[in-house]
């Protein structure tokens, strides 16, 4: 009888191994023959799972996507309002070597996507799930009082997803605005004029 495969978990086999040289070898070093090598299977066998590397990389950033979520409601499960909120964006933040790594692997798809947009096609947008959770966190610090009723909710949500997406590049580019203070200040500076309670901030 013929071998049966699972794809699906082949083709996380696959999207494991190019993170892996990501994290350990960089961004550069994350080329087909180099995840092949990291399965010990030859090049050609990565196309029986993939239509190309484009979608080894789309598959990539799903996963981030997916791990970033699940760190985001390990992290505020006992949380509410601007603490969930604040962590929230410390998972989402390139503030450590794994959020910078993870920060490679989304900067290098957006880079394919600008040059092939149909491998975002199969994408779930993460990034609305993302401000549904940010929106019902900072309408729980309107409740609490720790943030004043005219916060104008939904932009201060798009500055600090906005935020976000410029770090992971600053982070990509080794720009000093990449520290982490840096990031956590501009946060801070966001929310600064809406603040009820002053003192509770990003870090830590």
């Amino acid at each position: 009888m013929p071998k049966i495969v699972d794809h699906d978990k082949r083709r996380s086999e696959i999207v494991e191994a190019y993170l892996t040289v990501v994290a350990r070898d960089g961004l550069p070093a994350a080329t087909s023959r180099a995840v092949a090598a990291e399965l010990h299977v030859g090049t050609g066998a990565l196309w029986h799972y993939f239509d190309g590397f484009d979608a080894v990389a789309a598959g990539a950033y799903q996963r981030i996507s997916d791990l970033t979520t699940e760190r985001i409601v390990a992290a505020t499960a006992s949380l509410r309002g601007l603490d969930a909120f604040l962590a929230m964006l410390r998972e989402i933040l390139p503030l450590e070597k794994r959020t910078v790594d993870e920060a490679y692997v989304v900067v290098g798809f957006w880079g394919r996507l600008a040059a092939n947009k149909r491998i975002g096609e199969t994408q779930a947008d993460v990034v609305d799930e993302w401000r549904a959770m940010l929106r019902r966190h900072l309408e729980e610090a309107i409740e609490d009082r720790t943030m004043v009723p005219e916060t104008p909710v939904d932009e201060v949500i798009n500055v600090v997803l906005t935020i976000a997406v410029a770090q992971q590049v600053h982070a990509v580019t080794d720009s000093e605005l990449a520290e982490p203070s840096h990031q956590l200040k501009m946060v801070e500076f966001c929310l600064l004029p809406w603040r009820c309670v002053p003192g509770a901030g990003i870090e830590g």
